[in-house]
């Protein structure tokens, strides 16, 4: 692509002096800067011996003075001549994110531009294309100025733009680190919560057991002592059924009236 490049370089230097006499008036520049978001412009057209238009631009953000074009195909940096009366220049091109090409003019360059009548670029298109450079050396410091207060602009915009985006964010980081915080409290407190419940529930199951323990002891207390007096009843009847078969094996019968009965222990007597 270089190659082709300056192929159509060296085409242009052997152009037919007919073709180098219909470029040798080109049109006057308009020396009209305009500020972009980063810098300036000047917009610029350049003409061939067809009558042909090619927009270009000259752009700056007061640091540097570039030339920008649109071509296919363009490599992704080359090294690239242009002609100020005649007189060549080369530069580096860089080619954009957008494909536009940026050809970054030297300081030789630009002081050539702003002493020079006449600018061609003999590779942008099939045919030498020329432009006029009257008024170049105030444009130019034009350009340069405006440049570098639309730069300065722009720094500060970004600047408080990046102020801006980096406060959001701290204080993003500092609500999101204030709800961990709040997060980790509550599910400590949560769990805390649940550990004296779970406790709580504990003892009373404890409590519960206990008194389910001693109610039953207390239950079977009172069925042994209900068993043991009944044992006692038993047997005392026994032993007083026996006594009375007792006395009345060993006593003879008394005829007449009955025997008069005594509280125990006294009947015996």
């Amino acid at each position: 692509m270089i190659r082709m490049i300056i192929g159509g370089v060296a085409a242009a230097a052997l152009l037919s002096g007919p073709a180098q006499a219909a470029a040798a008036n080109p049109p006057a520049l308009a020396w009209l800067v305009s500020p972009t978001d980063t810098g300036c412009r000047v917009a610029m057209e350049l003409t061939g011996g067809s009558g042909g238009v090619t927009p270009v631009s000259l752009i700056s953000d007061g640091q540097l003075v570039s030339l920008r074009f649109f071509k296919e195909d363009l490599p992704a940096r080359a090294f690239l001549p242009i002609r100020i009366d005649k007189q060549r220049f080369s530069n580096l091109m860089l080619r954009g994110p957008d494909g536009a090409g940026e050809l970054v003019l030297s300081e030789e360059t630009e002081t050539a531009m702003k002493r020079g009548g006449t600018l061609g670029v003999a590779w942008l298109s099939d045919e030498p294309l020329t432009v006029s450079l009257a008024g170049s050396e105030r444009g130019l410091r034009d350009l340069r100025v405006c440049g570098a207060q639309a730069a300065t602009r722009h720094r500060e915009r970004a600047a408080v733009e990046l102020a801006a985006r980096e406060r959001t964010e701290a204080e993003a980081r500092a609500r999101a680190l204030n709800d961990a915080q709040l997060a980790a409290i509550q599910a400590q407190t949560a769990a805390a919560e649940a550990q004296r419940r779970q406790v709580e529930e504990t003892a009373e199951r404890q409590r519960r057991a206990e008194a389910a323990a001693q109610e039953r002891a207390y239950a079977e207390a009172r069925q042994r002592a209900y068993e043991d007096d009944r044992r006692r009843a038993y047997e005392e009847a026994q032993r007083r059924r026996a006594y009375e078969e007792d006395e009345q094996r060993w006593e003879p019968a008394r005829p007449g009236w009955p025997r008069p009965r005594y509280p125990y222990p006294y009947e015996r007597y």
